[in-house]
């Protein structure tokens, strides 16, 4: 399976902020959408940083005050790791287990072309093993799916 059969099911579709946008404008978007993670884009469409919901977390422990004013550059990862449509799922699970990773954005000719987490997986991780389980029933029964 690869990210790109992810995407087929899931969608392409992407949240994005801006790198000067207020931090209280990103919470709003990460409830709104009921995600855990925006992508920050410059005015080119480039990648600037990615906003996590742990990024928040660590901010609001270390001063919560700062949250307030903060913008969202202040607080992204600037380091984003990203992954291809061809990746395999076992190398995307590999990345983003050691690195500690839940959201990482799938470029395709230098564009982003989605977002794949850590849930999108287990979901379709979850279909496979379903119609695996669905067809080997079937076979053992002599039945057609």
């Amino acid at each position: 399976m690869k990210v790109a059969d992810i995407l087929t099911t899931k969608g392409s579709s992407v949240v994005s902020i801006g790198p000067d946008r207020p931090v209280h404008e990103a919470m709003r978007l990460l409830v709104e959408h009921n995600i855990g993670a925006l992508l920050v884009l410059d005015g080119k469409g480039t990648i600037s940083g990615i906003l996590s919901e742990r990024d928040l977390l660590r901010a609001a422990a270390a001063d919560p005050h700062r949250l307030a004013s903060a913008s969202v550059t202040d607080l992204m990862t600037a380091e984003v790791v990203t992954t291809s449509a061809d990746t395999d799922i076992r190398e995307l699970m590999d990345v983003m287990t050691e690195r500690r990773i839940r959201h990482l954005p799938v470029l395709a000719r230098g564009a982003v072309c989605g977002l794949v987490s850590i849930g999108d997986i287990v979901n379709a991780l979850r279909r496979s093993v379903e119609a695996e389980n669905q067809q080997l029933h079937a076979y053992i029964a002599g039945t057609t799916v």
